[in-house]
Formats: C-alpha cells, structure tokens, sequence
C-alpha cells in the first residue's frame, strides 16, 4: 500500500510539468484504478475485485466538475442494476424471458433514476450479477466495490488536482484569431490587385473551413469551463468562463461576417472581370483596411485570454488604436468607393455590401461593445444559477445580508459578533 502511495506521488510531480491532456487522463486514470483495486483487495469479499477498477476507471475524468457528476451518476446506476437483479432473482430466477425483462426493466430504472450516459450500467450491473449463484453475496460485493471505486476516483483529484485549461482554451481562441487574421491578410492583398474570381472563390473556401476550427476552440473551452466549476484553486471562475464564451462568441459572429465578405469579394470579382475588384486608391484602401481589423482580432483575442490585469490594460489600449485607425481608413474608403460608383454604378451593390461587412466587423470588436456584452451575460448566468438554487440556500444567503448589514450598521468590525 505504502508503495502505492509513494508511485502517486512520483506521478503529482510528472503531472505539474505535464500538462498535455491525453498524458494527464491517462496517468490520473491509471493511478486511480490501481489504487482503487488495491483497497478493493482488502474490503471487498471477492477475490478478484475487478469492479472496484472499472468503476475507477470510469468515473475519473480530466476535469472535478466531470469527475464528481459521473461518479454520482455511475454509483446510482450500478446500484439501480444491483437492486434490479436481486428483485428478480427471487422471482424468477434466470431465463432467456427474464433476461429480456430484466434488461427492459433496467434501461427504464436508468431512465428513471436519470443517470445519462450510464444508463447502459444498470442493465449491465444487473445482468452480471443475476448471472451468478450466490446472489447475495455478490450483490454486496459489487455495492462495494462499486463505492470504492467511485470514491478513490474522485478522491484522486485531491491527490493529482486536475489542471485547470484555462490556458489552453486561450491558446485555441488565439489561434483563431491568427487564422483570422492570416485570410484577412490575404483578401486585402488579393483586392489590392487583379484578382480572378477562381482565386477570390479559394478564399471563400478557407472562410468556410474555418467553422471547424471554432467547433475545436469550442471543445477547449468547454473542457476549460468544467474545469473552473468547483475548482477550489480558481477564484471568480465563473467570470472567466463568461469572458471566454463572449470572447468566443464575438470571434465566431466575426468568422460569419468575413466569410460573407469573402463571397462578396467573389460575386465581385465575377462581375468586374477581367479588371480588377476596386480601383487603384480604394484597393489600396481595401488592403490597409483589412490588415488594421485583422490586428484588431488578434488584439481581441489576447485581451479576452489575459488574466493579468496590467497585461489587459495593455491590450485594451492596443485593442482601441487599432479599431480607431481602422475607423479612419474606413471613411476614407467609404469615399473612394462613392467616387467609383458616381464614375460607373454597375456594381454599387456589391460595394456597399463590403463597406457593411467591414462595418459589422468593427462594431463587434468594439471595446464598449464588448463591456455591455460582458455585462448582459453575466446578469443572464447569474440569474440562471439562482434560479436552479435549492429554496433554502437562498433564505440563509438573504438571512446571512441581513446580519451583515445589521452589524455594518452597527459599526462593528470583522471579529465583533451580533
């Protein structure tokens, strides 16, 4: 046993210069099925306690929060499967018909008790211990070795903390944003030229694929938004979480509008073919313009990932040159583009649709907009979660203000009781 501890501990210090997801769940899920069978051994009345492993296994995860919801989750539905089987094992014993009652009697208890994923369990549970003889016996023995397994398993996240993928959710968010930026760059150089509609129509393709890369940034900060929650290393985690959606959320609108901007370009270039999609000045202006909200994303982007408050004010500031500089080439393309159209308004539509995108994209980078959207999130998730909290948490929350104010009022300090 004592070996056993000291193997965990060689693996905490792995796991802190570690920190790759894969090598940390499958150490963390390793240890904890060890462990788990070696008390199993000891408490357990089988002589191969398998279960104790499997449900270690099975309940750990990378993040606490993942961690505690499944093992609630897997002990009820082993249980429920335990429960099950025992009932009709003093029925009817074990046939081919009561195993198909039993295995629909176990998914509607699944169903019943709500355990999810683990729904598949209770009949699983429920068939591996109909099919032995000594019915009670094994019963208990699963009970629990099912109950050691599913509290090392969440025990473990005391001994090996689950990483926190704060970090990593960022590096994702500022990868598109990079993505974002290099296409930006691409079209502005391309619209700057003469561009033919085939070339116009590859960029409209990257555009497109980008929707993949924002369904990874979103698996990141998922993973990193269960990380947070209950995490007691992590303070104010749930305004974390609300930056980095909304941070996600503006990048995402962002990638539809650039994609829009590409399939203008496109119809532009079709229509303006063989010549170039803008003239000298307003291409010029086009390329300029472009490179300055590309900047911006990635402004964006490191403003919403930075947690030191000194390094956001930076940001921020770069953020808001960036986006004024861009407003200002905006109205000068805006000009030159009028000009064009009063020259030849055969395609004044089109033109009017790139000074829309570009427009939507600035106001969606813009800082105060940003600030308000923060705000109205935060309001929403707030109002959420006292909404789904129990009746009596909240009567002694408003109890506890009411001392509060009570004893602020009274002018006493931190240490003087009512």
């Amino acid at each position: 046993m004592q070996d056993v501890w000291k193997w965990a501990e060689g693996l905490r210090r792995l796991l802190r210069r570690h920190r790759d997801p894969v090598v940390v769940q499958t150490l963390r899920s390793a240890t904890a099925a060890t462990i788990a069978y070696v008390v199993a051994l000891h408490l357990s009345p089988e002589p191969a306690p398998l279960t104790a492993p499997l449900t270690a296994l099975l309940v750990v995860q990378v993040t606490l929060y993942a961690t505690l919801t499944n093992g609630f989750r897997r002990v009820n539905s082993v249980v429920a499967g335990v429960l099950v089987a025992i009932a009709f094992s003093q029925l009817v014993g074990l046939t081919w018909w009561s195993l198909a009652l039993l295995i629909v009697a176990s998914l509607a208890v699944g169903h019943l008790v709500r355990v999810d994923e683990y729904i598949p369990e209770v009949a699983i549970s429920a068939m591996l211990v109909l099919g032995v003889t000594t019915i009670s016996s094994t019963a208990w023995a699963r009970i629990v070795e099912t109950l050691i397994g599913a509290v090392v398993g969440m025990g473990c996240n005391l001994l090996l903390p689950p990483p926190v993928w704060v970090d990593e959710a960022g590096e994702s968010i500022e990868g598109l944003a990079r993505r974002l930026r290099q296409l930006m760059l691409r079209m502005g150089e391309e619209a700057a030229g003469l561009t033919p509609w085939q070339r116009a129509a590859e960029r409209l393709h990257e555009a497109r694929r980008l929707d993949h890369a924002i369904v990874e940034v979103d698996a990141a900060l998922r993973q990193a938004e269960d990380s947070l929650r209950l995490n007691p290393r992590v303070r104010e985690g749930l305004l974390h979480r609300v930056v980095l959606r909304t941070g996600l959320d503006t990048l995402e609108i962002c990638t539809v509008v650039l994609r829009v901007l590409a399939r203008t370009f496109t119809d532009l270039a079709k229509a303006r073919e063989p010549e170039p999609l803008f003239a000298s000045d307003a291409g010029a202006a086009v390329e300029r313009l472009l490179s300055q909200i590309a900047d911006a994303v990635v402004s964006f982007a490191v403003l919403v990932t930075t947690s030191i408050s000194e390094s956001a004010e930076s940001a921020e500031a770069r953020l808001t040159a960036e986006l004024h500089s861009a407003a200002g080439t905006r109205d000068k393309l805006a000009e030159l583009l009028r000009d064009d159209v009063r020259r030849d308004d055969r395609n004044w539509q089109l033109l009017g649709a790139v000074l829309t995108e570009v427009n939507r994209l600035l106001d969606e980078l813009d800082t105060e907009h940003r600030t308000r959207r923060l705000l109205e999130e935060l309001d929403r998730v707030s109002a959420e979660q006292r909404a789904k909290r129990p009746p009596w948490l909240t009567w002694l929350r408003e109890r506890v203000g009411v001392a509060e104010r009570l004893r602020r009022n009274r002018g006493g300090g931190p240490g003087r009781s009512l």
